[in-house]
């Protein structure tokens, strides 16, 4: 019998010895930099011609690892051989599925400060946004794997004379990853555990800038036991094999997390049936924010409600879909609360990922090109307080920056940026902070600081966001208790972390026995 599910607590590296053991495994790991790694199709190791290079973001100077590069040649065999598996897979007990996850978990708990190294190295992560994603990747394993035993117990239904009646869920088949970058163990994991789980397939295109992080899981799910060709791994330009592995008939569902364009380029490719295609391709699409943070005028605490702003838009560069990048504030505290954000914003230090700084770089040279662009069109759109430019070393660093006075729906208000940029803007009042909030395409995550229950109930009613926070941030999401996922230009709303994700990997099949 299994424990009920408790999430994975933080490491905490105020304590010397966790320090010192994440400093040792970062040199460790540090010397592993460089190597070159394959495809993994049917459970062998595939070296192609082609190859690429994932690159620290901290140093751009140093090589991370070199990977095989798969074209659509690889990408059919892998969509083949998933294909074929798929009906030894779908017949393993949900209980067999379930324990591999568990093996998983336990393996990940013991190599925790190798992975959260590896992703310092790889994407910028400070130690503890390294470690956070190794948490949440751990508490993914544990709650599918007591969902699938949850749901294998089948349904009640309606009791009818003569008859014996049963509600069974099966399978899908073959169910392409397409995961980010910004969390490159924890919703790789998330989407790819659910496909397993529930008895299908999977062809995992990892992120080119995070494949190393990809293929480490990869040999875990391995060592847990996963048999061969269940998962393949084929690491790949989007723009050269993303199409062909979306579009495939053999491909039967996308579960993707990334850009709205990209998203909704997915969702469009999935609904055209190809020669030879049985299904209607299932898609779950995540994809942006503009997240705001509502403060009003009666919330007395502004030392907490700062820093919790500062986390929600400064976290990781910015580099989150739930990231607050702007922040509403009603005209009577306007002016003193801006310059009080200000002076602590510019106390934030930058630098190597590898040293823990707050802040880090942003994952690389396109993402720091496209965020500076939009800071000088924030020039022109609103007052620069602070930041606005790079932040010295040999890394894509960004300082952190806030523009004031913009209006609802200028361009930096409008658009998302995925770097460390936020706009202010001024309502006249709670309800007019409320209507700015809700004036963008997206709907992902909001929050509210106020103590008023009246305004709180008004959020909770009108704030248009699948995650609404009050008097707290509006990122850091923890599995099973705050079931993550967005509305309108945000996506499908597939709530990861809920007790309904496992649906949509699944589908009902009624046998009626009459006797």
């Amino acid at each position: 019998m299994l424990t009920p599910f408790k999430n994975e607590p933080f490491t905490d590296f105020t304590l010397p010895n966790n320090r010192s053991r994440m400093e040792e495994t970062l040199s460790r790991v540090e010397a592993e930099l460089g190597r070159t790694y394959p495809l993994i199709i049917g459970g062998e190791r595939v070296s192609t011609a082609q190859t690429f290079v994932s690159i620290n973001p901290s140093d751009k100077d140093q090589v991370v690892a070199t990977f095989s590069k798969a074209g659509v040649d690889e990408a059919n065999r892998a969509i083949e051989v998933a294909y074929q598996r798929f009906t030894y897979w779908s017949r393993v007990p949900p209980d067999e599925r379930a324990n591999i996850l568990l093996r998983a978990a336990n393996i990940m708990r013991k190599r925790r400060f190798e992975l959260t190294a590896w992703m310092v190295f790889e994407v910028g992560k400070n130690w503890l946004e390294a470690d956070a994603d190794v948490a949440e990747a751990i508490d993914y394993c544990e709650f599918y794997a007591r969902e699938m035993l949850r749901y294998a117990e089948g349904q009640p239904l309606t009791e009818l004379p003569g008859e014996h009646n049963t509600y069974v869920y099966l399978p899908l088949g073959v169910v392409a990853v397409i995961p980010p970058w910004n969390f490159p163990l924890a919703i790789l994991v998330g989407m790819t555990t659910a496909a397993l789980v529930t008895g299908n397939t999977v062809v995992l295109k990892p992120a080119s800038d995070s494949p190393t992080i990809g293929y480490k899981f990869v040999e875990i799910m391995e060592e847990a036991g996963l048999p061969p060709g269940v998962l393949n791994y084929i690491p790949g330009s989007g723009g050269e094999i993303g199409d062909f592995i979306v579009s495939h008939p053999k491909t039967r569902m996308i579960a993707f997390t990334g850009s709205k364009a990209v998203g909704l380029r997915i969702n469009e490719l999935a609904a055209k049936p190809q020669k030879g295609q049985k299904w209607i391709k299932r898609v779950i699409a995540e994809m942006g924010g503009k997240d705001a943070i509502i403060m009003d005028d009666e919330f007395p605490d502004w030392d907490y409600a700062i820093d919790q702003i500062i986390v929600s838009a400064y976290g990781y560069q910015g580099q989150k879909c739930s990231a607050a990048s702007r922040l509403i504030v009603v005209d009577s505290i306007y002016d003193k609360f801006i310059d009080t954000l200000v002076d602590k914003v510019k106390t934030i230090d930058i630098g190597p990922a590898k040293e823990n700084h707050f802040m880090g770089p942003v994952i690389n040279e396109r993402a720091e090109r496209s965020i500076l662009e939009y800071i000088e069109i924030g020039k022109t759109e609103g007052k620069l307080l602070t930041g606005g430019k790079k932040a010295p070393g040999n890394g894509y660093y960004i300082e952190p920056t806030i523009f004031s006075d913009v209006d609802p729906y200028a361009r930096i208000a409008q658009e998302e940026i995925f770097g460390p940029v936020l706009s202010v803007i001024r309502a006249k009042d709670y309800d007019h902070a409320i209507e700015i909030a809700n004036s963008t395409e997206y709907g992902l995550t909001g929050a509210v600081f106020t103590l008023n229950p009246d305004k709180i109930h008004k959020a909770k009613q009108e704030f248009f966001v699948g995650n609404l926070y009050i008097n707290r941030k509006c990122t850091g999401a923890l599995v099973g208790s705050q079931p993550f996922g967005g509305f309108n230009m945000s996506g499908t709303d597939s709530k990861a972390g809920g007790r309904d994700y496992l649906l949509l990997f699944l589908q009902a099949k009624t046998i009626s026995h009459r006797y």
